[in-house]
């Protein structure tokens, strides 16, 4: 007659714990470089190489978003300037206000992101990440700005991958700089150029 081994449901439940582990860890991992695409994305000039325009910059960054996704600006700066966007094509609408020939035009924004928090919940279906983040905004009219904002950011796993469900941000504060503050900026990025 042959008998349980007492130790093996210990093991079964220290290996499912393991898995559970490495299972948020790896979530936490894609919804970071997920969060890092979108910021890369928004930067100016744009560092991905063969983007032909600012429309396909557009659908790319849409491609990181659920359909029923919500994009808003919160709070007494963001309200009124940003506003609120439902849906993949109104987060479109909004990428396109914002880029669609301003003047004077944005020649240099880059997104620097820090104080990093992610939730992941325990069905692993679902996360909310926060972020403070910093970005010089630089205008071809010689205006500059140093602007900094806080992310409340809610994600969803699909069957392609995590998807942003809300972009939610904050001001913390606009600091006008002097003009001349940046030198030596490019006009388009090659980096990532084979």
């Amino acid at each position: 007659m042959q008998t349980a081994d007492p130790a093996q449901p210990a093991a079964t439940g220290a290996l499912a714990a393991l898995e559970r582990r490495i299972a948020q860890l790896e979530a936490e991992a894609e919804i970071r470089r997920l969060q890092a695409r979108y910021m890369f994305l928004c930067d100016t000039p744009l560092p991905e190489f063969g983007v032909a325009d600012d429309a396909e910059r557009i659908e790319r960054i849409v491609a990181l978003y659920t359909p029923d996704a919500v994009w808003e600006g919160v709070g007494e700066h963001y309200d009124g300037q940003f506003g609120r966007a439902e849906g993949r094509d109104a987060i479109r609408a909004h990428f396109a206000r914002f880029w669609a020939g301003k003047d004077p035009e944005l020649i240099l924004n880059c997104h620097y992101l820090t104080s990093e928090q992610i939730h992941v919940a325990a069905d692993g279906r679902t996360a909310e990440g926060q972020w403070v983040h910093m970005q010089p905004w630089l205008f071809s009219d010689g205006k500059a700005l140093l602007r900094s904002s806080r992310l409340n950011n809610a994600f969803r796993r699909e069957p392609e991958g995590w998807r942003i469900t809300r972009t939610r941000t904050e001001n913390v504060f606009i600091a006008p700089l002097p003009a001349g503050w940046a030198s030596d900026y490019p006009s388009k990025s090659v980096l990532m150029a084979p």
